[in-house]
């Protein structure tokens, strides 16, 4: 099961206490005091990864907790630090807590961020030795670590996304071009989960098809906008079956624009699927009509492996290109 955003509470170990202990020396009866400090307790921390399926680990299990310090021992020895915690989340995962309002965003793979401090731990006896008070009883407790909430958000991060209406052919043309191995079907509401694959060193990324009305939380598409937000760039897949394509090119503008208008802005490819289903009149009438909304359109099947082969070499080129505008501006 694919899970994109849910809530987890993280708990940082809480300090050990100090402890009262003395020395004990031939000849004395007492000695001076030997208590020592409490260990620190563990900090928590965030993991970035390269899985888009670990949030699914924690559907179950949403709380965790770092170890917390031991207590300070005889002969002046501190109490070990309790173990840090780390929580593995995918590339591109949003946090948020919900105590203090920060948010993280983890954009790099390796990337670790501090979420929450242990608790330091507190002073045993001799920490209060002084020169009027040679034999103190005093000690303080460890102190608690930090306790939060966490929002979680996955916005996945890719070169270029595809989208579309449902049965734009998605997944078929994610797999021709990256031997994804996709699970695809002519179902009603199509891909339930995003799917990545890998091309030429670029990552590409399905997003579930959306209906008309999915800006404003309709059909299982509008879910996954947030996706769209990190590509790089857009291809919008139009499927020849349908009746009217410019209508279903509009539908999904609309729904961007809906959702977050800065979305229209990106570099945008449109590929007209499925041509094997119209006329070779049918379809250079129709490249020419999307021409006029967006000049970068190409036409391939499945069926035809020359038209993938020439698509590919163009999105190749295409990647490159938007790679290197990225670069120039950071």
């Amino acid at each position: 099961m694919f899970i994109d955003e849910l809530t987890l509470t993280l708990r940082a170990g809480n300090g050990g206490d100090g402890v009262v202990r003395w020395r004990h020396e031939k000849g004395i009866a007492l000695g001076g005091p030997a208590g020592g400090d409490g260990g620190r307790g563990g900090d928590v921390y965030a993991l970035a990864q390269q899985d888009i399926g670990l949030l699914a680990r924690y559907r179950k299990h949403k709380e965790f907790t770092a170890e917390n310090g031991d207590p300070g021992a005889r002969d002046s020895l501190h109490g070990k630090s309790g173990e840090d915690l780390l929580v593995e989340f995918p590339v591109g995962t949003i946090l948020t807590n919900r105590v203090t309002g920060r948010v993280i965003s983890l954009l790099h793979l390796g990337e670790k961020v501090l979420l929450l401090k242990g608790g330091n731990g507190g002073y045993g006896n001799e920490h209060f030795k002084s020169s009027t008070d040679r034999s103190p009883k005093k000690v303080t407790k460890g102190y608690p670590g930090e306790v939060a909430e966490f929002d979680v958000e996955l916005q996945l991060i890719a070169d270029a996304g595809l989208i579309g209406l449902p049965n734009a052919g998605k997944s078929s043309v994610l797999n021709a071009l990256t031997k994804a191995s996709v699970k695809v079907g002519a179902y009603p509401f199509t891909t339930l989960e995003p799917n990545l694959g890998s091309f030429y060193g670029y990552i590409l990324a399905d997003i579930p098809g959306l209906i008309e009305g999915a800006g404003e939380g309709k059909g299982l598409g509008h879910k996954f906008l947030r996706h769209v937000r990190r590509t790089g760039m857009l291809i919008h897949l139009v499927s020849l079956e349908g009746e009217d394509v410019e209508t279903a090119y509009a539908t999904i503008r609309s729904e961007l624009g809906g959702y977050a208008p800065e979305l229209l802005e990106k570099e945008e490819i449109v590929v007209l699927t499925k041509t094997d289903v119209c006329s070779r009149e049918k379809l250079d009438e129709t490249i020419a009509r999307m021409k006029k909304h967006n000049p970068h359109v190409h036409a391939i099947t499945l069926y035809d492996d020359a038209s993938i082969e020439d698509f590919a070499r163009v999105l190749s080129r295409e990647l490159e290109r938007v790679q290197k505008g990225r670069e120039a501006v950071s």
